[in-house]
This record gives C-alpha cells, structure tokens and sequence, in this order.
C-alpha cells in the first residue's frame, strides 16, 4: 500500500497496556541548553540537512468502528496521515526556513503538516554535538503534535511533550539522550488552528523551530 494512504482501524482496539502504566516519555530539562541551532534559517538547516516540506491536512469522513453505538454510522480522521514513519511528502512543495513564519489554512478550523529529516552533524556551528541530549523546541500557532520516527511521545495522565502543551505554547520533545553524530530524526509537525470549538479569524505558522542541546 502507497505511504500516502492510510490503512483506518474497522473496530476499537484496547491500549497494548494499561494506560497508566505506561512508562513517562522523556521531559526536556529546565536548564538553559548549551547550545542551540534554529531551522528556520537556511544556515540551521544545511547544518542538519533538513529541508522542510509541507501539505494542507482535511478531516474526512469515513465508516464509523464497528462496535460503535448503533446511532453512530460514520465518523472523521486526518488525511493524509502524514505522521507515520517512512512517509512518502516527496511530492509535496518544499518550504523554505524564512517561510515557516508564512500565515498557512484558510483560517478558522484549519490543519497543516509540515516534515523533514534531522541529521545530526559531529559539530553543529563550531559545538561538539556528541554525547549530548537533543532536545526538538517547536511552538506553532496555535497547536501543535510533534511525530518523532512515526511516533508521537504520550503517555496517559503525564506530561506528554509529544501532544498539545497549550495555546500558543511549545513543544519540547527529548529526540536523544546521548547524541551520537550522523544520528537521524524524521520529524512531522501536525499544526491546528485554535481553539476548535471557538474557531479564530487566523491561521498557521511556526513561532520557533530549535534544536537544544544539552550537556
């Protein structure tokens, strides 16, 4: 089946394990990093190799599970489904790091997926990135879910740095706690516009876009 085409679930699935005892995903430290890279210059990209690409998202409708309540036929998902590991965006419009600050939906109840791959250089910028923990900083107006290597870092009832952290507020997601360099990272960001039930006369775009890196 094609990467761009999602294979939806037919029936409720219960959770591989009790929800709250899944294990905390890593929280990213407090301290000031030690050094920092923005990808939202073209000078912070080529040091990663990173060249971000980016498609509108639709909520489509599609069959309800089928254990659903009976009143309940069809029900609504993401397409495409772009977090997912290995995701063919090669035909998506690349955008440029200045441009990630470019107003994207049609505003009011709007998506948008933006990815790209992370390479870790030896040295990023004159820093020795080896044995480092790598921390992924990102804050879209308004919402954002990170994807890292197709999964989104959640767990029920912790801090989940993976999901939404708030309005307007960052994501902060441990890539690595021990860098090593040529280390690789496939990085998709599902930007939301909101709040959804008070849809807003704006649009989507990148606040910040930084690796951290900590010693």
């Amino acid at each position: 089946m094609p990467a761009n085409i999602r294979s939806r679930p037919t029936v409720s699935v219960p959770p591989p394990m009790p929800p709250l005892l899944m294990p905390q995903p890593p929280i990213a430290p407090s301290l000031p990093p030690a050094h920092t890279v923005d990808l939202m210059t073209a000078a912070g990209c080529a040091a990663f190799s990173a060249e971000w690409r980016g498609k509108e998202a639709k909520i489509v409708e599609c069959p309800a599970l089928s254990d659903s309540m009976p009143e309940f036929k069809t029900t609504y998902d993401v397409d495409p489904y772009a977090g997912v590991k290995g995701f063919d965006d090669s035909e998506w419009p690349v955008i440029a790091p200045p441009e990630l600050t470019a107003r994207r939906g049609g505003g009011m109840i709007s998506f948008f997926w933006f990815r790209t791959k992370l390479t870790v250089p030896a040295e990023a910028a004159g820093f020795n990135t080896a044995g480092t923990k790598a921390v992924l900083r990102v804050n879209v107006d308004d919402y954002a879910e990170i994807w890292v290597n197709g999964e989104m870092p959640r767990a029920a009832g912790r801090p989940s740095p993976g999901c939404i952290q708030g309005f307007n507020m960052p994501n902060r997601v441990v890539l690595a706690d021990q860098i090593n360099p040529d280390d690789s990272f496939e990085i998709a960001v599902f930007a939301i516009n909101g709040p959804i039930s008070a849809a807003p006369a704006n649009f989507l775009f990148f606040r910040e876009a930084k690796i951290e890196f900590f010693r």
